[in-house]
């Protein structure tokens, strides 16, 4: 076997893996005589009725469980996508809310007090930062910002007897930096604090509770879902008491989702498995090309063994996403970048990603850092690609001609 078609093999090897578990999880509906719809219709509704007072009282007691008693607190599909979920990413309850961002915003709620302190990676998504700097700080809660290749005793410095939450997001989506969560985790569990992972990158492809994670975040808004139709999140936990916080927090602050934003998802998910095995190919390819063009410095692609953090990413992953960072070389200007950027046919321009269509950001201006830290090694102009399922050629040679455009 090749290099190439090993690249090939480790970053789809996991998606093929779950196509089985991602067509048949979730669909242990009732038999009916007189059939069952392949797809579990969308459930609208507010109101439950009961038959008697104490059939509704019985329900409410039960709301740990998931069950339907007022359309608030979740109807049949949501339960459904949220029994697929805690399948995918191996947890024992997953609760449906309605972002990626109200996922990490209701986790640190559920977790933080008062007089908290959180600490973030500086790679964080930027509306989690935000949120830290503006709503938390409100009430009370201290945050500070850790390298994303922090080591232990750096991590451990900036433990405090008052951290309640350590967070990390691995990869993170601008910047690509891979922690070592099973490191972080062990860290702070002995500091007495829980580990949050924005897993949204990795979904089926890192499993968070085999490497220590305590709650894990999805946006579901991005591959599961996977035709950019829809927004969603997800927060899965595998102890029973964090589940008790946490469905409490969810139901206090009325998170939940859109019925039909549930079958979306629910739907895109079964063929989460088929579409990541061709993207993450796709992009490779892709990413292979770019790292062999004279004007690009480095290609953030966690599973070429030239980007920083590959090793983890070869311990910890079973796959790769179709998501990463380009850095042009340093005599490349910023405008020239967006030229090259505007030129392309095949690549929309936007902030999101996870669809199967292809897209591309500008990401130089854009990262915040926090951390004194941090270093860079690469100063030049960089962008991301999400890659999608056009054929890979179609790609390169789209991006070819954007790169004549940089060079004029």
């Amino acid at each position: 076997m090749t290099d190439r078609q090993a690249l090939h093999d480790a970053v789809s090897r996991g998606w093929r893996q779950m196509g089985t578990l991602l067509v048949h999880l979730a669909r242990d509906l009732p038999p009916d005589p007189q059939g069952t719809l392949v797809n579990a219709p969308p459930t609208r509704g507010s109101t439950v009725l009961f038959p008697t007072v104490a059939d509704m009282n019985e329900n409410g007691n039960r709301r740990y469980d998931h069950e339907l008693i007022y359309g608030a607190m979740g109807t049949p599909i949501q339960h459904q996508l949220e029994a697929a979920i805690a399948a995918i990413e191996g947890a024992r309850h997953t609760q449906i809310v309605s972002s990626g961002l109200a996922a990490c915003s209701t986790a640190l709620l559920g977790f933080l007090g008062k007089n908290g302190h959180c600490l973030l990676p500086d790679s964080v998504y930027g509306p989690t930062r935000r949120f830290a700097n503006t709503l938390l700080r409100r009430f009370g809660v201290e945050t500070s910002y850790y390298p994303p290749t922090i080591d232990g005793d750096g991590l451990c410095a900036l433990m405090r007897p008052n951290t309640q939450i350590v967070f990390a997001e691995s990869p993170g989506s601008h910047t690509f930096e891979v922690q070592d969560v099973a490191m972080i985790a062990d860290i702070a569990h002995e500091g007495g604090a829980r580990l949050v992972l924005d897993n949204t990158w990795g979904i089926g492809i890192f499993h968070p509770f085999a490497h220590g994670v305590d709650i894990s975040i999805q946006a579901l808004t991005k591959y599961p879902s996977g035709h950019s139709d829809s927004i969603i999140g997800a927060i899965s936990v595998a102890d029973d008491q964090d589940w008790q916080a946490l469905r409490d927090t969810a139901i206090q602050l009325g998170q939940l989702a859109g019925p039909d934003d549930c079958w979306l998802t629910l739907r895109g998910l079964r063929t989460m498995g088929a579409r990541l095995e061709r993207q993450s190919r796709n992009a490779l390819d892709v990413a292979l090309w770019l790292a062999d063009r004279p004007e690009i410095a480095c290609v953030l692609h966690p599973a070429l063994p030239s980007c920083p953090g590959h090793y983890l990413w070869k311990r910890d992953f079973t796959g790769a996403s179709a998501l990463f960072g380009v850095i042009l070389r340093d005599e490349y200007s910023q405008s020239s970048m967006i030229s090259m950027i505007d030129s392309l046919t095949l690549f929309g321009i936007g902030a999101s990603w996870g669809g199967y269509e292809s897209l591309v950001l500008p990401t130089t201006g854009g990262i915040v850092r926090s951390s004194k830290h941090n270093k860079t090694p690469h100063s030049g102009p960089a962008f991301r690609l999400h890659i999608g399922l056009e054929n890979p050629e179609d790609l390169i040679a789209d991006l070819s001609n954007g790169l004549d455009v940089l060079n004029q």
